[in-house]
């Protein structure tokens, strides 16, 4: 059975940290681009980051560059996200998605499948 699962969202204050996690099983993770999205109350689905399992190539949104690290432990099928210095803003439900044919540019993640999506975690960042 495929399955994406993510965890480690939470309520924490403004400038504080937290590090979601996506295990995945059920595929061959080395050859999918992970990515993370969110979706805050009323909004539009953002992409916030994504990495490529077999060559750890990385991108980010400019709203969370240099506060976002994504990162791959393909041992253990998971990707991380550590967010550091949270904003009320960055209140939103995180999923990740598995994507065997994305491709990771200077200029953003290109999805073309969006294979497999989590079912996501709520992460609450208060002012």
């Amino acid at each position: 059975e495929v399955q994406l699962v993510e965890s480690g969202g939470g309520l924490v204050q403004a400038g504080g940290s937290l590090r979601l996690s996506c295990a995945a099983s059920g595929f061959t993770f080395d050859d999918y681009t992970i990515g993370w999205f969110r979706q805050a109350p009323g909004k539009e689905r953002e992409g916030v980051s994504c990495i490529s399992s077999s060559d750890g190539s990385t991108f980010y949104a400019d709203s969370v560059k240099g506060r976002f690290t994504i990162s791959s432990d393909n041992a253990k099928n998971t990707v991380y996200l550590q967010m550091n210095s949270l904003k009320p803003e960055d209140t939103a439900v995180y999923y990740c998605v598995a994507d065997r044919r994305a491709v990771i540019a200077g200029t953003g993640c290109y999805y073309y499948g969006m294979d497999y999506w989590g079912k996501g975690t709520l992460v609450t960042v208060s002012s």
